[in-house]
């Protein structure tokens, strides 16, 4: 009796396997692939996130040795300026003017009297439609600034931060930026000036004061014997 010869042609079953295989070989090696990738553009943006990090803390420490130099140099002149005014009396006026202009431009520290003026966004009142009014915006502060400024203000700080002849504020929700830095409520301005002339200032009728009140703003004032605000340099 004769044996059956083998098939060798694949039958319907096996090449439907084979076909699963190839497309499940396919797959892991394309995931594989593309893990590799992921993997490897991951670490090209740590690198390159690290060492932005190090070029910034390089420039930082740079600025502030610049910015120390500048202290220093400014001193220097200083000193010279006062030692040629000894010397030449008729040039006293124009060193007192360039000490004036410094101080304006918050170049040098300054210490005296003055007031202080601390600016709190009120307790909200649900029956009120717009929280927003109650809440300190920079549109108070400048009015503080303002009228400080034109009352005789020689220097004027917010929470520390001493403002430059050039100094920009922007409110940005629950916090204020000056000149880049921010400070959330409270907002403490103090000023160096004449005392009884800043506080009458802003507490005239009508002034900055009552509009503060209106705006549901919780406004404290109060003079103060001495005052002390550093260089902006000193702030870098």
């Amino acid at each position: 009796m004769k044996k059956p010869l083998h098939n060798n042609k694949f039958t319907k079953k096996q090449f439907i396997v084979l076909i699963v295989c190839i497309t499940t070989g396919f797959i892991i090696g394309y995931s594989y692939n593309l893990t590799k990738d992921k993997e490897k553009m991951n670490n090209s943006y740590v690198d390159q996130e690290e060492s932005y990090r190090e070029d910034l803390i390089e420039q930082q420490e740079r600025n502030k040795e610049l910015a120390e130099e500048l202290s220093d140099l400014q001193e220097q002149i200083r000193n010279v300026e006062k030692n040629f005014a000894k010397n030449e009396g008729q040039y006293k006026d124009l060193i007192e003017d360039a000490e004036k202009l410094r101080l304006q431009l918050g170049l040098i520290p300054v210490e005296g009297e003055g007031i202080k003026v601390t600016l709190k966004d009120n307790v909200y009142d649900p029956n009120s439609t717009n929280p927003n009014d109650y809440i300190v915006h920079e549109s108070h502060v400048l009015s503080v600034i303002n009228e400080l400024k034109i009352s005789g203000a020689e220097a004027i700080s917010i929470n520390g931060q001493r403002l430059k002849s050039n100094s920009y504020i922007k409110c940005n929700g629950p916090v204020i930026t000056i000149d880049g830095h921010q400070f959330p409520a409270p907002f403490v301005i103090e000023a160096i000036g004449n005392s009884e002339t800043l506080l009458s200032s802003l507490k005239i009728v009508g002034g900055v004061f009552d509009q503060l009140l209106m705006d549901n703003i919780v406004v404290t004032m109060e003079q103060s014997d001495r005052i002390q605000m550093s260089s902006i340099n000193n702030e870098m």
